[in-house]
């Protein structure tokens, strides 16, 4: 049996439209080195002249990165709105360190889905924090 005759076709989209932003994101350049470099050049008006070769991916990225910072920012707080932690009611030994599951998915916390959310922001955190 095939499963993608299965997929809902919403869930598609949206994995589409991630994969394409994806694939912006890597094809465009990074701006950190060069946003370093151009701090010292703000002028009294608070605004940097910039003179810079631009590619057409990163034209295309930069186009829509406020929108698409923006949708993933409500993703991640709709994310950690469904996936926190409750008490799962079992009876425990340690009354003081009950038992903890999902409110959304029902798995032991921290659910799978908490965890790959965190993780990655963790791995951000860490390349920007070394760079």
């Amino acid at each position: 049996m095939n499963d993608d005759h299965l997929e809902d076709p919403h869930r598609r989209r949206l994995r589409e439209r991630l994969e394409v932003l994806m694939l912006r994101a890597e094809k465009s350049a990074s701006w950190r080195e060069e946003t370093r470099r151009l701090r010292s050049l703000v002028n009294l008006d608070g605004f940097v002249p910039v003179r810079t070769r631009l590619s057409s991916e990163d034209l295309d990225f930069l186009a829509d990165a406020r929108d698409d910072l923006l949708m993933f920012a409500q993703l991640g707080l709709r994310l950690l709105d469904l996936h926190q932690p409750r008490d799962a009611g079992g009876i425990t030994s340690d009354a003081a360190h009950p038992i903890l599951r999902c409110r959304s998915c029902m798995w032991r916390w921290p659910c799978p889905t908490y965890r790959a959310f965190t993780d990655s922001f963790e791995e951000s955190s860490d390349l920007s924090e070394s760079a």
